[in-house]
């Protein structure tokens, strides 16, 4: 796998990649990293989370073995979204969280995100440390034996307490909407049904049958066009999608029109500003979003902070500057008022309680959204050709020409997956057929040179 810890945890092919010895060493180690405050002869507690994969079973057992073997004791939350982990640690008084998930990868992929007991997911020096105790230095990783070992216990409530969190939060004032939700067969699966009826709407859901392997499987926030149909056909107000850990929420207005993450912070930030609650009138997102995005906010009076790839730092950014609303365009939101990650359910509650204080449809707010043209090709590349692609003179030729050719019109990124063994590459512009052109040229000279 390389480096342990991508942009959002350790991910890779479960039980092959992310085998069971990693996930018991993580455990450890995260045990010892996170919980170093602790006094002499008092327990660390650990929550454990996951999603619905076939795979999340089995390296939940190992962590609970990682954990409990060097004296602290593992909390099973069962399925439930990453957001309730990373709510239940403050919740519960925990030291830290632990999330079983690849998001929205497919089912073969799995992932450990580890949270601090703030709430909040560990900054690059403390997984540093964790990574570090695992690769360079597990001869300081003491076992407990006899009665110093942790225990195991199950915090049966887990999900019913992060649905009434969800609920205080929501301003429903009107309960005639009828919108349809996406679970992508993932832990949306466990929670949002009870959500929606507790808060009042009228929710049809669909893909909430997990059976191991359907996760993210042509559903959910990944598979957009399924939620489109069914919003047109059933003659829905609305339509939501989440991804398979329901940290991501992306929607669908009444005419099967997509929303996706830039359009839903521009709407919602707006929304803000005109209820007073906008911190220092900006939202923050990254270098993907679109250029229309910008001048959105621009109209509006918002300011646009941009970051980096990735929710880290967006939220670093957030809580450095004193910002409560950003995200990304793939629909991974952080609203710092409510929550310490992105949530997709708390994204859809928000969406839920504008439109129900509003007369407009969403269509009519997505149409006052513009997008430039834009096309993001993924090519996917070998372990051993990670890190190379910003060393390859051919690609770097071809980028070059890109940038000559767009000029001032557009703009070029290209940029490596944390998560996957992905190069992206993403252009916009004015003139479609250039962004096309270029995209292509871009992504050809990847696959030539790295999959060929």
């Amino acid at each position: 796998m390389g480096r342990l810890f991508g942009t959002d945890g350790a991910r890779g092919v479960a039980i092959t990649e992310l085998t069971c010895e990693l996930a018991a060493s993580i455990g450890r180690a995260a045990a010892i990293v996170l919980t170093k405050h602790k006094n002499a002869g008092e327990k660390a507690k650990l929550l454990i989370g996951k999603d619905t994969r076939v795979s999340s079973d089995i390296l939940e057992a190992a962590l609970i073995s990682g954990i409990m073997s060097v004296g602290a004791d593992a909390v099973l939350l069962g399925v439930v979204p990453t957001p309730a982990v990373a709510y239940l640690v403050g919740h519960e008084g925990a030291d830290a969280g632990v999330m079983i998930s690849a998001s929205h990868n497919s089912v073969e992929y799995n992932g450990i995100k580890l949270f601090a007991g703030t709430g909040f997911k560990l900054p690059d020096e403390v997984e540093n440390e964790i990574e570090a105790l695992i690769l360079d230095t597990p001869e300081l990783i003491t076992l407990k034996d006899g009665v110093d070992v942790g225990r195991v216990s199950t915090l049966s409530n887990a999900a019913e307490l992060y649905v009434s969190h969800l609920a205080e939060i929501a301003d429903i004032k009107r309960h005639d909407l009828r919108i349809i939700a996406d679970c992508a067969n993932g832990s949306a699966s466990a929670t949002a049904a009870a959500l929606f009826e507790r808060i009042g709407v009228k929710c049809d859901i669909i893909n909430a049958e997990p059976d191991g392997c359907n996760i993210n499987e042509k559903c959910g926030s990944t598979h957009i066009d399924i939620l489109r149909e069914k919003v047109k056909a059933g003659g829905y107000d609305f339509g939501v999608a989440f991804d398979g850990d329901a940290d991501r929420c992306l929607a669908v207005d009444e005419t099967g029109s997509l929303v996706d993450g830039d359009r839903l912070i521009a709407i919602i930030a707006n929304d803000m500003k005109q209820r007073g609650t906008l911190k220092n009138d900006a939202a923050v997102v990254t270098v993907m979003s679109n250029l229309g995005f910008h001048t959105y906010m621009e109209q509006h009076g918002i300011d646009t902070v941009c970051t980096a790839v990735g929710d880290r730092y967006v939220l670093e950014e957030m809580l450095r500057s004193g910002y409560n609303i950003g995200g990304e365009q793939s629909g991974h939101i952080i609203f710092l008022d409510h929550a310490t990650t992105g949530d997709g359910q708390l994204t859809a509650v928000t969406l839920i309680s504008l439109m129900s204080r509003s007369d407009r449809t969403l269509s009519a707010y997505n149409a006052e959204f513009v997008n430039y043209p834009q096309l993001l090709i993924n090519v996917k590349i070998t372990d051993e050709n990670k890190g190379k692609w910003d060393s390859n003179a051919a690609i770097l030729a071809s980028i070059d020409t890109a940038k000559k050719a767009l000029g001032n019109n557009g703009r070029v990124l290209v940029r490596e997956s944390g998560t996957e063994p992905l190069v992206r590459v993403m252009i916009e512009g004015k003139d479609a057929d250039m962004v096309d052109k270029y995209t292509n040229l871009i992504a050809d000279t990847v696959k030539a040179e790295f999959c060929e």
